[in-house]
């Protein structure tokens, strides 16, 4: 029977990845910070306790004769080191990073970006002794997010709230006020989406960095929460906290108008992959 350890199981983004191995025949083991197991997890599925901190706990878990692991909890260069065993000092610099820090205004070595910049490449130099593929997602959703991007819609939809003047004729009930005139793309990435790539991924190890998003990208005035409404739309991203700042505008407030669109093809040609699911099939499921 393979096996395989999935860290950071109880999070939005590998629960689906967790049941997938399960469904084939795989022994898997669940692993997470508080230990827990989701309601309605398959029989084959084994929860244990991690405490990430602790640089020899994730070889402890993960044991001998281990066929694939799932992470998503590293974020750095010593997150990988627990994974390939080989010592500190080693990883090369990340091309561009400013090591003087946030403070002179650089992104140093502290900005989330750059750490996981140092993780890839701690990762991609073990290749031979570790054979990894890193997905790189978009804006990922699904069911039991902790803060949905779907609710800012959602909820002016069930709070009723309207755009114009409530004395207007033209007032109309779940009106969206949209940043960049709702016309910004910012891809997104399906738990389900994952769930299949990694799937494949342990069917096909090997070392590479692939794109991991739906087969579409929507725009920031793409039909969501299951009716439509009249939007109201303002140039630029909008302010924290006001008008027009709704979530969905994500990275686009540092680029303008220029799209966050990611291509699949190399996922396609290496994993064989095949779109799963879109966003708009998906969003049912979210918003219930």
């Amino acid at each position: 029977m393979r096996r395989a350890v999935v860290i950071g199981a109880t999070g939005q983004t590998v629960r689906p990845a967790v049941d997938v191995p399960a469904r084939d025949g795989w022994e898997v083991t669940a692993v997470s910070r508080g230990g827990g197991r989701d309601a309605g997890r398959h029989d084959g599925v084994r929860a244990v306790r991690l405490d990430r901190g602790d640089d020899a706990a994730p070889a402890a878990v993960i044991g001998d004769g281990c066929d694939a692991v799932v992470d998503i909890v590293g974020y750095d260069a010593g997150y990988a080191r627990q994974l390939t065993g080989r010592p500190d000092g080693g990883t090369p610099p990340v091309p561009g990073a400013d090591p003087r820090g946030p403070a002179h205004g650089g992104a140093g070595r502290g900005h989330v970006p750059d750490r996981k910049a140092t993780l890839e490449l701690e990762l991609l130099a073990a290749k031979d002794e570790l054979p990894t593929t890193i997905l790189r997602p978009g804006a990922i959703h699904g069911p039991y997010s902790p803060l949905p991007r779907e609710l800012y819609f959602v909820k002016r939809n069930l709070d009723g709230r309207r755009w114009g003047s409530p004395r207007s004729s033209e007032a109309e009930s779940g009106g969206r006020v949209l940043a960049f005139g709702g016309e910004s793309r910012l891809h997104t990435s399906s738990a389900r989406t994952l769930a299949e790539l990694m799937r494949l991924a342990a069917a096909r190890p090997g070392s590479r960095v692939l794109n991991a998003v739906d087969p579409q990208a929507p725009n920031g005035g793409g039909d969501r929460g299951g009716r439509r409404r009249r939007d109201g739309r303002r140039d630029g991203a909008g302010a924290r906290g006001r008008s027009g700042s709704e979530p969905r505008r994500g990275p686009c407030t540092l680029v303008g108008r220029a799209p966050v669109v990611c291509g699949m093809a190399a996922a396609e040609r290496e994993l064989g992959y095949r779109p799963v699911v879109t966003y708009a099939e998906s969003l049912p499921e979210t918003v219930a």
